[in-house]
């Protein structure tokens, strides 16, 4: 699948889609523009059982001095999750993510950090926006109207997810379209359009390919989907809008180099046009997006 021969293929088949442009825009005065693309979006994990453990924090303090490490390496946006998307992970409900996130938000926001949530709550999505988050992470299906709203009314943005479940704990086999690509775009097309009716002006689209699902747990089947995705991503940028890839890990290749193992990601993530990279390894792959740069 990964040759010149196929991604010539890929190219010349969808030649149309290869200059489509997305909108910029700017949250709390922070400019998404195209000039700086791919933007660097860090990861705090505050959720003991996620795997990733260079991400996790246990307290408010350590997430200071993560945040600020991150922004110093390069991040242009930090995320802050309280529940691992690890299907035996124990469950946190919307008071128990409030108590984790809020005292991180209201430390850290008056110094200028843009952070997104990655939630499916409700009740987490106002508090965190009321605190000071830019951008909401919506790891659910179908968000509310609700939700939109209380973006548009915090100049908020949003990140969309797809989604094969309710939420991102409650997913089981993946379901294969012939062409993954087309069933993506007319999810987020769906979500795009109401979204924007309720007033959004800022949106990334996420094609989820971290998530848990039971019949993608085979290393080989799994990676072959990841690259496909990744290589298709300048298709889904017809929608007028950036794309977001958190970069997966393939831990049964890398072994004790799995940190390693997002940099090989974020050169395919690049290579499709990715506009926004979610990575646990900031410094790593800002040298690769800036080798690729001037390659390019």
């Amino acid at each position: 699948m990964l040759s010149l021969e196929s991604l010539a293929a890929l190219a010349h088949a969808h030649a149309k889609d290869l200059s489509a442009g997305v909108r910029e825009f700017t949250l709390k005065g922070h400019s998404f523009a195209g000039s700086t693309r791919p933007h660097l979006m860090g990861v705090v994990n505050l959720s003991p059982d996620s795997w990733y453990r260079e991400s996790v924090v246990l307290s408010t303090a350590s997430a200071v001095e993560r945040v600020r490490k991150l922004r110093t390496e390069g991040a242009h946006l930090i995320d802050l999750g309280a529940e691992s998307s690890l299907a035996h992970a124990d469950r946190v409900d919307a008071e128990a993510q409030k108590r984790i996130l809020l005292p991180v938000l209201r430390e850290l926001a008056a110094e200028g950090h843009l952070f997104s949530v990655e939630t499916y709550q409700t009740a987490t999505a106002r508090a965190c926006l009321e605190a000071g988050a830019a951008v909401l992470n919506l790891t659910g299906t179908r968000p509310s109207e609700e939700i939109y709203r209380m973006a548009e009314d915090h100049a908020a943005g949003i990140i969309l997810c797809y989604v094969q479940g309710p939420n991102v704990r409650e997913v089981g086999d993946f379901v294969r379209s012939p062409d993954h690509a087309a069933t993506l775009r007319d999810y987020f097309q769906r979500e795009i359009d109401r979204a924007v009716s309720a007033g959004v002006k800022a949106i990334w689209i996420d094609p989820g390919l971290g998530f848990y699902y039971r019949n993608l747990q085979d290393s080989a089947d799994r990676i072959r989907y990841q690259a496909e995705t990744f290589l298709n991503t300048f298709r889904l940028r017809t929608l007028g809008w950036p794309v977001c890839h958190a970069l997966p890990h393939a831990f049964e290749f890398f072994g004790e180099e799995v940190r390693t193992a997002e940099s090989l990601f974020a050169v395919l993530a690049i290579l499709g046009k990715t506009d926004l990279l979610r990575t646990h390894e900031i410094a790593k792959v800002r040298a690769v997006a800036r080798t690729l740069a001037v390659l390019s």
